[in-house]
């Protein structure tokens, strides 16, 4: 008897269409899918028993949305607003407070969510919750530079123009090279991942000097041809710059030097 076909629900042609579609999308609430999942089966026939079994609830919560889509078709599966008191949480207290340094008996110089929670006698969650809502993230920073450079506008496009506009059948290479990296090494080699055990290394390394990284990187196509020297003088530079002219025989080649500003042009 548990099993028993209840009365199908009836429902429209054009709410049949809607809610098979709630059933598919991947941007509704989940809620709201697996209601009209209920109201789609109930449609059909199966039995509430059955229908609370594929849904993995119960059978008052199948009944109820039966009900509420009887009585007010799509617009009952949709959440009611609840009565209750407003939040009291002053959003904009928590970003202002944010935005200013934490007082100095903290010795810190950037909030996380628990010491501001702390600091105004709200939950942790609701902090976070309010650096999302408005895209703050204390505990993220990114260094800036100001260029003293009087051409540096024009250098700017000069750069921009050749990569956006380049001479017909020339190559376009921009080039750099980073200096002073350190060349470690781990005292023993690395453990691999294993079942149940992650990547394990050593915590000292030995130092092996410093090494120069000079690149070019090919803006059409993303290709780089790179080169690691011992040191970093012109020598090595002029030596980087003929490797480069070997990877590309017979094309003219536009580089820009990224380190200074300044642009040159070689022949392969």
């Amino acid at each position: 008897m548990a099993n028993r076909p209840a009365p199908g629900l009836v429902i429209a042609t054009r709410d049949r269409a809607e809610l098979e579609r709630l059933t598919r999308s991947s941007t509704v609430a989940a809620g709201l899918a697996q209601r009209a999942r209920i109201v789609l089966a109930a449609g059909d026939g199966v039995a509430n028993a059955r229908i609370a079994e594929l849904a993995r609830v119960s059978v008052p919560t199948v009944l109820k949305w039966r009900a509420r889509f009887a009585g007010r078709g799509l617009d009952g599966l949709v959440d009611q607003a609840r009565s209750g008191r407003p939040r009291q949480v002053d959003r904009a207290k928590v970003i202002a407070t944010t935005l200013r340094p934490p007082p100095k008996k903290y010795g810190v110089t950037h909030w996380s969510s628990r010491l501001l929670a702390d600091h105004l006698g709200v939950g942790n969650a609701t902090i976070a919750r309010a650096w999302r809502e408005v895209g703050v993230a204390p505990w993220r920073s990114e260094s800036f530079r100001f260029s003293t450079d009087p051409a540096l506008v024009a250098k700017v496009t000069d750069v921009v123009g050749l990569y956006l506009a380049p001479p017909e059948n020339a190559i376009v290479l921009c080039v750099d090279e980073k200096s002073q990296i350190q060349a470690l090494d781990r005292t023993a080699p690395i453990l691999p991942t294993q079942p149940h055990l992650i990547e394990r290394r050593s915590h000292d390394y030995v130092r092996h000097g410093t090494t120069t990284l000079f690149a070019a990187l090919e803006i059409a196509t993303g290709k780089v041809t790179a080169a690691c020297k011992p040191r970093h003088r012109r020598q090595e530079f002029l030596a980087f710059l003929r490797q480069v002219a070997r990877a590309y025989p017979d094309r003219e080649l536009l580089s820009r030097a990224g380190s200074d500003g300044g642009s040159q042009s070689q022949r392969g």
